[in-house]
């Protein structure tokens, strides 16, 4: 077993968590095949993603506690586990309503990593310590979104999209071996909570009612939503409209995957003399400015991949920037309940999230319009959050100007 505070224990969460990212990113240069075999239209397929997300979300609520009671690593084994079954309904699916299906259920084994990977850096670190560790973890957790694409369009020019499902189950398996035999529970005992259905509920009212958490997840979710409404959207908009290649997909996308790896070492580099609050303004105004450039591109008619990719990866370095902050900050003032946090926060993340990418769906114009408008409000309605909740009421422990009470 690694030591908790090893660079490679922190590898491996990352690894674990990274099974999100690849269960959207790897799939999605196949959603306009994927609509062609099974003669659905964009809405119908891009299901195949909203869905996944509130799966996701919903299985968090249940996720966290479950952690709390037994143990982050048997609940995150069995999420593996879980994952994987599904992962090999959807390669055997013969019709869109079958894969919509089995993404659910494949979400709701894809929650456990990213749950229990934000609750196990708060068992082991203190929150200023987190939000550093937990940008690391993002950094490493990029290779996956950087080179998802390209494998994924790869394997649907040579394989077929089935055999991406099967990879990705194949991965679940085998982080269910690593996670089994490589890291040591990092929960302490005495922060064990009960499984009870009042204690359930009183917590979450406790943690939901923290203005706090509520400002720095707030704005977490709305940036987030703006990157899942350029996942939602890119494969159509750049495949469909724009005439990428399917296997060139991954290249452009990796450019958005630099932004972000960049907006993530900015916020570590930055750590050692600026205050998180310092740090979350510097990424919101980028990713503002970003998603505005978007949209006067896209209503200036200006319809070539780069109008596309060189917003998107500036947008990125914001969300880079703002993330890992936001997740610290939420999860700052729960040391004993952090798989509850971790849970509340993750179910509001994806839930928002979920709605930017229907939104993308159901309002495609066959342009670059609607995506970049949707992103763009995201960037603005998360500045806005930050502004009214999270400057007012910082965390206590994680802003050096917080103060309890606030």
């Amino acid at each position: 077993m690694l030591a908790l505070t090893s660079i490679w224990t922190t590898i491996l969460l990352a690894a674990a968590v990274a099974l999100g990212p690849l269960a959207t990113d790897m799939y999605l240069p196949a959603l306009p095949q994927i609509g062609s075999d099974f003669g659905s239209g964009t809405s119908q397929v891009q299901l195949t993603l909203s869905l996944y997300m509130v799966g996701f979300a919903i299985a968090q609520l249940v996720v966290g506690p479950l952690a709390d009671r037994f143990g982050r690593k048997p609940i995150m084994i069995g999420g593996f586990v879980l994952f994987a079954l599904a992962s090999i309904g959807c390669a055997l699916a013969s019709n869109i309503e079958t894969l919509i299906l089995c993404r659910f259920l494949q979400a709701l084994g894809g929650s456990a990593g990213p749950v229990l990977g934000r609750a196990a850096i708060r068992d082991i670190y203190t929150p200023r310590e987190a939000a550093k560790i937990m940008a690391l973890l993002a950094s490493i957790m990029a290779l996956a979104p950087a080179v998802a694409p390209t494998i994924g369009g790869l394997m649907v020019a040579g394989l077929g999209w089935h055999s991406i499902f099967l990879a990705l189950g194949g991965y679940a398996l085998i982080m269910a071996v690593v996670v089994t035999f490589g890291i040591p529970e990092p929960m302490r005992p005495e922060y064990r909570q009960p499984l009870k259905l009042c204690s359930l509920l009183r917590n979450y009212r406790a943690i939901g009612t923290d203005i706090s958490f509520l400002g720095y997840t707030l704005t977490n979710a709305l940036i987030f939503s703006g990157l899942f409404a350029f996942l939602s959207g890119s494969s159509f908009v750049l495949i469909d409209f724009l005439e990428v290649p399917p296997q060139q997909f991954g290249l452009y996308f990796a450019g958005i995957v630099v932004g972000f790896v960049a907006g993530n070492l900015s916020a570590i580099r930055l750590g050692s003399r600026l205050v998180p609050d310092q740090i979350l303004i510097r990424g919101l105004v980028i990713a503002v400015a970003a998603g505005s450039l978007m949209v006067a591109l896209a209503l200036a008619e200006v319809f070539s991949v780069w109008a596309v990719i060189l917003p998107q990866a500036l947008f990125m370095v914001g969300t880079g920037m703002v993330l890992p902050q936001t997740m610290a900050g939420a999860m700052a003032n729960f040391p004993r309940m952090a798989g509850y946090a971790s849970s509340l926060f993750g179910f509001a993340q994806m839930a928002v999230a979920a709605g930017a990418g229907m939104l993308v769906g159901y309002l495609h114009d066959g342009t670059s319009l609607v995506m970049a408008t949707v992103i763009a409000i995201c960037a603005v309605c998360s500045l806005s959050s930050y502004l009214l909740l999270v400057q007012r009421h910082p965390a206590p422990g994680f802003e050096p100007h917080a103060v309890s009470g606030q």
